[in-house]
């Protein structure tokens, strides 16, 4: 008995070494990082100011910053209805069951394989005869790998971190549908406030068509006044009949977004009446913590450094324990006796002797994988702090130029009262008329369309920021591991 189990000792003391930790230790790789934004620290003087922390951007219902139940109502939607988020809500969950699988190696596995065989020996085995027999056999296996070197458990991290990086993916797509929906939404408000504008500009036409008309009953125009004020009056209309296919191009886009078919759905028009709400910026270094497309990098690059241990582990012998029991006879009636009974227990030990090569190739390919999910996570910080910049940028400039855009509309409206009543008195001919015109409508579109691209700025600064979210969003390792009440039911 002694000699039996004289194994013991030895798989014992290698059990021992169950918390070795093959593989690098990770740290959260560096990332360029500035004290403050520049378009935040510049001070109307021009000279550099540090920026202040602030925290008071929403969390969560972000949009309601801009104050219009339109867009709230079609934003609740969208974390219910797009399928983007529905398709990466459903990522989250295969990673987290891929976390379970990895969990499950932990654990010896039991198979029972029982059977009845009927066999016959040749007689040209040296029998008179043939014989026929039946086997009976009821066994029950066990084997297990001890997790020695940390495979197992180097695996289960790499899930985990891959786990994370898609609950942060979820975020990112649901931050994206939310942004885009509330662009495309000011774009359409555009389409509406450009129409109102083509819309007062052709009645003007109009007025000025049956003034042109009347003085030419009257002696005091010529026909080719009234076809030059007929001739902009039907360019008028055409544009403002042109809006129709940008406006609905926007609605379809927005039903798609809200996970609804173009067919059926519509946005009544209205004035556009946005103002743009204050946003603060807050710290370079809150956006690492708040950008959910950095958050998926820097778990891509954890993970990777996991695969880099995993890939280190085949360098070391594989223990695996098995036994078996189960009971065997030739006889039915004798099945299930206990001199029916057989086991057998040992130990085995696996370990490479010559690959070529390939283990080392293979930790070399894992570790040049993690080089390059390093370089993608600073790409992606150095993207995200260009994308802050970018939209601080396009709002203070943006303000500026609506500032002077609403002067040069001012004096557009004053050159075509000007410009009528000189007509009327005979002083100067219609082409003047239509010249001033021409430039008060396109002074009033161009300001339209400066505070649209202002609105949609701030709804991209928003994005840029991570839209309120943050790192303490994403679930630990134990949150994602256990399984949910609605999946625990259905599986009862």
């Amino acid at each position: 008995m002694a000699k039996r189990f004289q194994w013991t000792g030895p798989v014992i003391g290698a059990l021992l070494l169950a918390g070795c930790n093959i593989g690098p230790k990770y740290a959260k790789p560096s990332a360029p990082v500035p004290p403050a934004y520049k378009e935040s620290a510049l001070a109307d003087d021009g000279e550099w100011r540090p920026a202040q922390p602030r925290d008071d951007l929403s969390r969560g219902k972000w949009w309601e910053r801009f104050h219009d139940p339109q867009l709230n109502a079609l934003e609740d939607k969208v974390s219910i209805s797009n399928q983007n988020i529905v398709a990466a809500a459903a990522n989250v969950q295969s990673a987290r069951a891929l976390i379970r699988e990895a969990q499950t190696q932990y654990f010896p596995s039991v198979t029972a394989n029982p059977g009845i065989t009927n066999s016959r020996i040749s007689s040209a085995f040296g029998q008179s005869v043939g014989v026929n027999y039946t086997t009976y056999v009821l066994p029950l296996e066990a084997s297990w790998e001890p997790d020695l070197w940390g495979r197992v458990r180097k695996t289960k991290e790499a899930n985990v971190m891959a786990a994370q990086a898609s609950v942060a993916d979820l975020e990112n797509v649901r931050l994206s549908a939310q942004a885009d929906l509330a662009a495309d939404y000011y774009q359409l408000r555009a389409q509406d406030a450009l129409k109102l504008v083509l819309d007062q500009t052709a009645a003007g036409d109009r007025v000025a068509l049956e003034l042109t008309r009347d003085l030419y009953v009257s002696g005091l125009a010529n026909d080719e006044a009234v076809a030059q004020a007929e001739s902009q009056l039907k360019v008028v209309e055409a544009q403002d009949t042109n809006l129709g296919v940008l406006r609905a191009q926007y609605e379809h886009a927005i039903a798609v977004l809200d996970g609804e078919p173009a067919s059926t759905f519509s946005i009544p028009e209205r004035a556009f009446e946005a103002g743009m709400p204050q946003i603060p910026a807050g710290l370079p270094s809150e956006l690492l913590e708040r950008r959910p497309d950095i958050a998926a990098a820097e778990r891509a690059v954890a993970q990777a450094n996991a695969q880099i241990g995993i890939a280190k582990t085949a360098f070391y012998p594989a223990v695996t324990l098995s036994a078996a029991v189960g009971l065997g006879s030739v006889s039915a009636s004798n099945w299930f006796t206990w001199p029916s009974r057989v086991w057998s227990a040992g130990p085995a030990l696996a370990e490479t002797l010559f690959d070529a090569g390939l283990r080392k190739a293979t930790a070399q390919q894992y570790q040049a994988a993690y080089d390059a999910t390093v370089a993608n996570y600073r790409q992606t910080v150095l993207t995200a702090f260009q994308q802050v910049e970018d939209n601080l940028a396009a709002l203070r400039i943006l303000s500026q130029a609506i500032e002077q855009q609403d002067s040069a509309v001012e004096s557009a409206a004053r050159n075509l009262e000007e410009a009528e009543v000189r007509y009327r008195a005979g002083l100067d001919p219609y082409l003047n008329v239509i010249a001033a015109q021409n430039t008060l409508l396109a002074d009033r579109q161009a300001t339209v369309n400066f505070r649209a691209q202002q609105m949609v700025a701030g709804v991209q600064l928003v994005k840029a920021l991570g839209g309120g979210w943050d790192t303490s969003r994403i679930p630990s390792a134990k949150e994602l591991g256990a399984k949910t009440s609605a999946q625990q039911s259905s599986e009862r």
